[in-house]
């Protein structure tokens, strides 16, 4: 395979979210593959160090407010976006959020708090983005979803719920726009280290806990979702569209030993 088929120069990519944890090493791994990036958050503040980053890259970076949960901010952002640029060739839907509670906990507002941000936020961003890819004959969505699109754990009923809502939501509309040159995949990480869930790491225990349940024996790492990101995003993964690709060292799989101990 030719190396070329990775690269991402002269492509211009939006990443919501990209202030901070996942979204911000997903907007640099871009800028480091020859994107300009798009860069969100709810303020544009909160995006002075993603964007000093990938200007430090020599690429260009554009900071635009957007709050996920409202209709009409999507839209400007969107607009901000294509007319800046030109083009958003690439669309990475990252922006999300969490409320970790028992299911007997869940209040009315956390349920729609989660499913707002994670599921409608990232339909309807896609829907924003998708009429000017097509015009332009074609373009890349990543829908970033979770291990929690295809397992389910306790404390996360809302999140589980958004995630494999994307998953699904994900192959309707690679249905939907393959006619028109755009794939749409889901790149679902595994258990990564994030300031959603970061109090669980402090807990030397619940380390352990998991990371017997990875077939790899370890949670996610920064650059671990990067190849993955990379293939989605360019013209290596030209024929895969409605996929959901797991990085999450295989916990996914459901470690279980059938072997007695020695």
């Amino acid at each position: 395979m030719h190396a070329d088929l990775f690269s991402l120069t002269g492509k211009t990519a939006m990443v919501t979210g990209a202030s901070r944890g996942l979204g911000k090493g997903f907007a640099l791994t871009l800028a480091r593959a020859g994107c300009d990036v798009v860069l969100t958050a709810r303020s544009v503040a909160d995006l002075e160090e993603t964007v000093a980053a990938v200007e430090a890259l020599g690429r260009r970076a554009l900071p635009l407010a957007l709050e996920i949960r409202e209709e009409e901010s999507i839209r400007r952002a969107g607009a901000a976006a294509v007319e800046h640029f030109g083009r958003i060739d690439i669309l990475v839907n990252n922006a999300g959020c969490n409320r970790r509670k028992a299911a007997l906990e869940v209040s009315w507002d956390d349920w729609n708090t989660v499913l707002e941000t994670n599921l409608r936020g990232t339909f309807f961003m896609a829907q924003a983005l998708a009429p000017q890819m097509a015009a332009a004959g074609g373009g890349r969505i990543i829908n970033i979803g979770s291990v929690t699109c295809v397992a389910g754990y306790a404390g996360l009923a809302p999140y589980g719920a958004s995630r494999g809502g994307v998953k699904q939501l994900t192959m309707s509309l690679a249905s939907d726009w393959g006619p028109q040159g755009i794939t749409v995949n889901c790149l679902a990480p595994g258990w990564f280290k994030t300031a959603q869930n970061a109090v669980l790491y402090e807990k030397e225990a619940w380390v352990e806990y998991l990371c017997e349940r990875i077939p790899l024996g370890r949670p996610g790492r920064p650059g671990d979702l990067d190849g993955a990101l990379l293939f989605l995003a360019s013209e290596a993964s030209a024929y895969v569209t409605g996929q959901t690709l797991l990085v999450d060292g295989g916990i996914s799989v459901g470690q279980v030993t059938a072997l007695p101990s020695p």
